[in-house]
């Protein structure tokens, strides 16, 4: 498996558990979400969303190296 390929599944699992964590903190009825403050939560689903945005801008750039077959 290319190394393009890894990240973006990386980047796909991601931003899959920070969407999913992200609704259930807002639409849940307790303030207490996955045994932590719903604030916290919240805060974790948007670095989880961020790391997922970081992965997919270097899948692209990882797949322009492989383009020009400059990859490490």
């Amino acid at each position: 498996m290319k190394l393009s390929k890894a990240i973006h599944v990386g980047s796909v699992v991601a931003g899959f558990i920070g969407v999913v964590s992200f609704l259930i903190s807002v639409f849940g009825n307790s303030e207490d979400v996955f045994g932590i403050t719903k604030m916290d939560a919240l805060m974790c689903s948007a670095v989880l969303m961020l790391i997922a945005i970081w992965l997919a801008i270097s899948t692209i750039h990882h797949m322009m190296l492989e383009k020009t077959g400059e990859i490490i």
